[in-house]
């Protein structure tokens, strides 16, 4: 599937399978490593999508590290490292990059936003000049909620024209803060901004303006409806005593 333009900031994923010496260890032992060739991306919103352990985490952070972000999340700035816990999958794939280069950038990891938060504050500790956390909105992101300080980060520090990389964002955020969030991305995608999302959230995830791949045995692109997050949504919404009549026999 041919989905980029040379116009875009990345236009695919490509796995070397060459260099791997074995898919019989993690994270080449994954069903969704094993079965990746290329993955063309959306140039404007690309969704990863699946259960817990699939895999669509370590792709996510495999791509924002090949294209240069910390590991445990911020701008291509941040080296900060708490714990090395990222699979060196990273230096198993190529990303086929447009003629364009951003001007902004962020790796946005909802479990890892304490880490970023404590990392601003003691940055800011040493700067003679303006002070950092001025671009997240000025008010320290440990004196705010999970979920404050994480759209506090997507309204303020996002400016545009960047590749804003965001691993399972629903994490931090509430049904309607994740409408929120859907707002604002529409603002920056306006502003020629590229997003790669892993997320678990229908609410997120029906962005239209986009492309959804699903991990099951490998990864497929899929229509919204046809998630498997969709689907069981929609099942329980729709007949919610019946479902918990069956779940709780």
């Amino acid at each position: 599937m041919e989905l980029g333009s040379m116009n875009q900031y990345i236009r695919s994923v490509e796995l070397h399978r060459e260099s791997i010496s074995s898919f019989d260890r993690y994270p080449f032992c994954l069903p969704a490593v094993r079965n990746l060739d290329n993955l063309s991306l959306h140039p404007n919103v690309t969704f990863i999508v699946g259960e817990n352990g699939t895999g669509k985490s370590t792709i996510l952070e495999a791509i924002a590290v090949a294209y240069g972000f910390n590991p445990e999340g911020g701008t291509k700035n941040f080296n900060f490292s708490s714990m090395d816990t990222h699979s060196d999958l990273y230096g198993c794939i190529n990303l086929v990059k447009g003629v364009k280069k951003p001007r902004d950038g962020f790796f946005l990891r909802a479990e890892s936003l304490y880490n970023v938060a404590t990392n601003i504050e003691e940055l800011d500790k040493g700067e003679r000049g303006p002070r950092i956390i001025n671009s997240y909105g000025g008010r320290s992101l440990h004196e705010q909620s999970h979920g404050e300080s994480f759209l506090a980060i997507f309204m303020n520090r996002f400016g545009g024209k960047g590749v804003y990389i965001l691993d399972e964002p629903e994490a931090a955020l509430s049904p309607s803060r994740q409408m929120s969030m859907i707002s604002r991305m529409h603002e920056l995608v306006g502003r020629e901004s590229q997003f790669i999302i892993a997320t678990h959230s229908p609410i997120i995830m029906a962005y239209p303006n986009s492309i959804i791949y699903e991990i099951k045995e490998d990864i497929q692109a899929v229509k919204y409806e046809e998630t498997e997050h969709y689907q069981i949504m929609k099942a329980f919404l729709s007949n919610t005593q019946g479902m918990l009549d069956i779940l709780m026999e």
